[in-house]
């Protein structure tokens, strides 16, 4: 019996070590959030979610701003057919939250099919009670 209730315990300890905190599942959102507007290039949706001081680092060394970040997604020039985001982690250091995740997407950039793998670091800075891109760096998976 001991040992059933210590099983217990310990189960119930793992799942608290696992549960995610409130600040993790809308940052975790957020990311939703972001992967759904990379996706429909919907201008506004990709707007809303990044900052004004949004640096945007891609895995070839170009950096954008959020103004270029949008442009290039909404007029089509980058254009994300599917994401899928795997082995994520967040981290939530007060007003700032840290997310790493594998980036797996399918592109149809100037209408030629890609297949994209990466590793994706993202900084989110909650501004007036939402959390906002703040910056972002891929490297080659």
């Amino acid at each position: 019996m001991k040992k059933l209730v210590l099983l217990f315990l310990f189960s119930i300890s793992l799942s608290l070590t696992h549960a995610q905190s409130k600040k993790q599942i809308a940052v975790e959102a957020t990311v939703n959030q972001l992967t759904a507007a990379m996706i429909s290039g919907e201008r506004t949706e990709l707007e809303i979610v990044a900052s004004e001081h949004l640096s945007y680092g891609h895995s070839g060394g170009h950096v954008e701003g959020k103004s270029e970040f949008v442009e290039k997604i909404a007029s089509g020039k980058s254009d994300f057919v599917t994401i899928d985001i795997t082995d994520q982690t967040i981290d939530i250091v007060g007003k700032t939250a840290i997310v790493r995740h594998q980036f797996n997407a399918t592109t149809n950039d100037g209408g030629k099919p890609g297949i994209v793998k990466l590793k994706v670091l993202l900084i989110f800075q909650k501004e007036i009670g939402v959390w906002k891109l703040l910056a972002r760096q891929a490297v080659k998976a």
